[in-house]
């Protein structure tokens, strides 16, 4: 049976559409709860949504995933529909989610890792079956960056602004301690200009000068 989200949580949640969007918000969110980046390995997600609020996220995506941990040595199916509440190191009330046991599939209803961390991870099936694997078992291999967006967006926009600032400062203050290292009274260097304009000046007097001698002798 098709996921029905009710409007008044759609109305509350982000909501992105298309697998590029769904995989790096699926990345982001589990980044923030700090749980191992190849939790849920989906593939060709349709819709992702989160409501901040309340920590319910859901995931659609074209067709089931079956998916094997190599690491950990077990196989997990992800439905083409999957939600759950989200809270720091843990995943709970999951739906859409199985693990082979032996021969048999169970419901999964909570993945969490321990706080402090021991680099353990808890899957818990409902029934009461429990197993622990390394943390890093569940990592992802792939090279895919967990997007800079929300509160760290923001604070990456504190800091540039904060080092334009700075910059702006520095080259008011420059003027300044260039004005204070040059001692008073310090001669000024003519600009190039006017060193041509004198130089030709003295030319024309020397010029004139043998001139203004001869006319006197010959008046004497």
């Amino acid at each position: 049976m098709p996921m029905l989200i009710p409007d008044d949580v759609r109305a509350k949640a982000e909501i992105y559409t298309g697998d590029a969007a769904g995989q790096e918000k699926t990345r982001l969110m589990l980044a923030e709860t700090e749980l191992p980046s190849g939790l849920l390995p989906l593939k060709d997600i349709i819709e992702c949504g989160y409501v901040e609020e309340t920590g319910f996220v859901w995931l659609k995506q074209k067709k089931r995933v079956d998916h094997y941990f190599a690491k950990a040595g077990r196989h997990v199916s992800y439905a083409t529909e999957v939600s759950a509440i989200a809270e720091k190191g843990r995943l709970k009330k999951i739906s859409g989610v199985k693990a082979k046991e032996m021969l048999i599939w169970v419901n999964l209803h909570e993945i969490c890792v321990d706080d402090p961390p021991t680099g353990k991870l808890h899957c818990k099936a409902i029934g009461g079956l429990s197993r622990s694997f390394p943390v890093e078992a569940f990592e992802a291999t792939d090279a895919l960056a967990v997007p800079v967006t929300g509160r760290l967006k923001k604070k990456t926009e504190k800091e540039s602004t904060d080092k334009k600032d700075e910059k702006e400062e520095d080259s008011a203050e420059k003027p300044k301690e260039e004005a204070a290292e040059k001692p008073k009274g310090a001669a000024v260097a003519p600009a190039p200009a006017a060193v041509d304009e004198i130089g030709q000046k003295m030319k024309e007097m020397n010029t004139e000068a043998p001139v203004q001698a001869e006319a006197v002798a010959a008046k004497n």
